[in-house]
């Protein structure tokens, strides 16, 4: 299974497919990964359509079965928080608009589930990331790392998921 996750940014939208599966051995492995640039000389309405585009272009060219976005879950500054939820929303709204799978999870869920401790350091959930996709280097920039533990937290989470379902009332 592919699963494409998006690490959300106005300036830098990393992006990381991962190839993985459900049957209880943990490989993964890193398919396709890098960032979606925009102009920050540009009004943010030309930069969303930027991103918009190629999302877009990614989704068709990479193909995933599911989509994981980065849930914007707190930030200090809400200049800076509200152009990720709107990069966060574009990619949350085209990937449903194809009827992909979507799944948002936290920093800090993904911190817990590539490393094991939710309060984990960047550099941490770095070299997790490459060592569980068997890696040589470290993914940079973090967008890049942070896109990719985002797409292997949604087969840990799902694993999990489905050896343990919810008991329907």
């Amino acid at each position: 299974m592919f699963v494409l996750g998006i690490d959300p940014g106005l300036t830098r939208c990393g992006f990381g497919l991962i190839e993985g599966s459900f049957d209880g051995v943990e490989s993964f492995r890193a398919v396709h990964a890098g960032v979606l640039e925009t102009n920050a000389s540009l009004d943010v309405e030309s930069r969303l359509a930027q991103i918009h585009v190629d999302l877009e272009v990614l989704l068709c060219d990479t193909r995933p079965e599911a989509v994981v976005v980065e849930r914007v879950f707190f930030q200090r500054n809400a200049k800076t928080a509200i152009p990720v939820a709107q990069v966060s929303g574009v990619a949350v709204g085209l990937a449903g608009a194809k009827g992909l799978t979507v799944r948002q999870f936290t920093a800090q869920q993904v911190k817990l589930a590539v490393t094991g401790y939710g309060a984990a350091s960047k550099s941490q959930v770095q070299a997790m990331v490459a060592k569980l996709c068997g890696l040589v280097e470290v993914p940079e920039p973090a967008d890049v790392a942070d896109a990719l533990g985002l797409a292997i937290t949604y087969f840990m989470t799902e694993r999990v998921e489905r050896r343990y379902p919810v008991a329907s009332s």
